[in-house]
């Protein structure tokens, strides 16, 4: 395939943590465009809910689930082998599933939080990758777009692992660029800010009135506008590589830089 060749016009599309969110709607849009859409998750109900939704709308045999918790290195070599042949060569890789938890300083955050955080933004995403990747090269066409944070990019008070595991994705992103140079794989990282989903609700261990207070007085991204940048960087003709996508809600921008003044 030369640069000046587009892909096969139904591509099929695996997008990990699709069960809400981003991913979820994600899954959505390609399925909308007539592709054919792995959505991966741990919560199989919500899954075979979100399958049934889809194939009413937009026809059967388009959509395949897959409960799969992504930080298993052996659940995913078990159930990548089990895929159906319609489904097995995937042509976009949308690593969505990650999660934040507490907002607590340092030296007061939860260790289990960071170990999970860790796990699930870091290590199911480069597994996933790692997967994915040999087949795309040998075929020599696929996309991993990776779903990252502007928490990787702009440190705030309660961050630290969580914004931490965020610039992993941005620097595994660009490495992942220089990597596969002439392999004609295009990598993305979408980068949104404040985002209203159930990501404050994971956060903050399923407390509403805390969740919700983070959005309240303001208009903040949605999963579609999202799911919109996701379809836009993979609908890109093959020569060209939307390196990343940085975008925030009309009502955020960046903090002042904070001092601490001490007195006496």
């Amino acid at each position: 395939m030369t640069s000046s060749q587009s892909m096969p016009s139904v591509k099929t599309i695996m997008v990990t943590g699709a069960s809400s969110g981003f991913g979820l709607e994600t899954a959505r849009r390609f399925a909308e465009k007539g592709h054919k859409v792995i959505v991966a998750a741990r919560r199989k109900e919500r899954l075979e809910g979100l399958k049934k939704t889809l194939e009413e709308q937009f026809g059967q045999g388009k959509i395949h689930v897959l409960p799969l918790d992504v930080t298993s290195e052996k659940q995913i070599d078990t159930l990548f082998s089990e895929l159906p042949e319609a489904f097995s060569k995937i042509d976009i890789l949308v690593n969505n599933a990650g999660l934040a938890l507490g907002l607590e300083p340092a030296h007061e955050a939860n260790l289990e939080d960071w170990h999970r955080m860790v796990d699930t933004n870091i290590k199911g995403l480069y597994l996933m990758t790692r997967k994915l990747l040999p087949g795309m090269v040998e075929r020599r066409c696929g996309h991993i777009i990776n779903i990252g944070s502007i928490a990787g990019n702009y440190a705030y008070p309660g961050g630290n692992a969580y914004g931490a595991t965020k610039a992993f994705v941005k620097q595994f992103t660009r490495n992942l660029r220089a990597d596969l140079l002439g392999t004609q794989i295009r990598v993305t990282n979408i980068e949104p800010g404040l985002a209203e989903t159930e990501f404050s609700l994971v956060r903050f261990g399923g407390d509403k009135e805390k969740a919700d207070q983070v959005y309240r007085d303001t208009a903040p991204l949605t999963a579609e506008d999202i799911a919109e940048a996701v379809l836009w960087a993979a609908e890109q003709p093959q020569h060209v590589n939307v390196n990343s996508i940085e975008l925030m809600p009309t009502s955020q921008a960046w903090a002042a830089l904070a001092v601490d003044k001490v007195q006496g």
